[in-house]
């Protein structure tokens, strides 16, 4: 997934006209216009580092000729004590772009480390992890792209890149073959439809009308086993529905194609990152 700087520039934007708003009364008053410093980061845990060149664009959208060297990139493995990247600038820039630089680094490092922890659990299955929409309002690209970088897959962007009938969808359609029926002709040759299901019954039905993908919901893992066997190929199998760290490697082992996770963006703890001047 390649991030649009349109998209980073704007976020950035919207970040620091929120956390200093017309004045840093802290930084403003007490440091000289003229000061310049150097900082570093520090990584002060072990994981997947995601966001430095997102991080290192909030000083450089304050201050044009900021300089930096990165030592370790978006992808790369980092252990607690490496220096990640050395900045240097005027003072005030560093100081004023802190928080929102670390924030955007720790976030996206805690889900690209997080996602790469759960890929390295699944191997040797069948199964990809992949993302969901639970993602912070704002904050989809970034939080996708550091999925991709532990590692995972993302799912639909938004509601307009597939058809998805979840629950209440079939229930206000009037049912799944009632429902898909409607939506396909409707839908364009190129769009592709997910549908939920929750029994195996409802499994056999999706299966007898044109979908892609049926997503599992909440099944046990004995159940999921038997509804891979039942589909027997002709439909992608998505798991999804309350999976952790610790059970997941039994989900994968189901066969099923597609775990998605949306702890991974909805409640990932932040990696622990801070930045030093020297």
């Amino acid at each position: 997934m390649i991030l649009n700087q349109f998209y980073v520039d704007n976020l950035i934007k919207t970040a620091l006209l929120e956390d200093i708003n017309y004045v840093d009364i802290t930084t403003d008053y007490l440091i000289p216009e003229d000061q310049e410093n150097e900082a570093k980061f520090l990584a002060k845990a072990d994981g997947v580092l995601c966001g430095i060149e997102v991080a290192l664009r909030v000083f450089t959208l304050i201050q044009p000729d900021f300089q930096y060297e990165v030592f370790i990139h978006d992808g790369e493995e980092v252990k607690k004590g490496d220096i990640i990247a050395k900045i240097k600038g005027k003072t005030r820039t560093i100081l004023k772009g802190e928080r929102t630089a670390l924030n955007l680094l720790q976030h996206m490092s805690g889900i690209s480390s997080m996602t790469n922890r759960i890929v390295k659990i699944v191997e040797g299955t069948n199964a990809s992890i992949a993302d969901t929409r639970k993602t912070l309002p704002g904050m989809r690209p970034l939080q996708k792209y550091a999925v991709t970088v532990g590692g995972g897959k993302n799912h639909r962007f938004n509601l307009s890149d597939a058809a998805m009938l979840k629950d209440n969808h079939v229930d206000a359609g009037g049912g799944i073959t009632n429902a898909v029926t409607k939506l396909r002709t409707k839908l364009g040759h190129m769009a592709k439809v997910e549908l939920e299901v929750r029994t195996l019954d409802e499994l056999r039905e999706a299966l007898s009308v044109d979908v892609d993908v049926i997503m599992l919901d909440n099944m046990d893992n004995d159940t999921m086993r038997e509804a891979v066997k039942i589909a027997d190929g002709k439909a992608l199998l998505e798991a999804s529905g309350g999976i952790t760290e610790e059970t997941i490697r039994g989900v994968a082992e189901t066969g099923v194609d597609i775990i998605s996770i949306g702890a991974l963006t909805h409640s990932v703890k932040a990696f622990d990152i801070s930045l030093k001047i020297i």
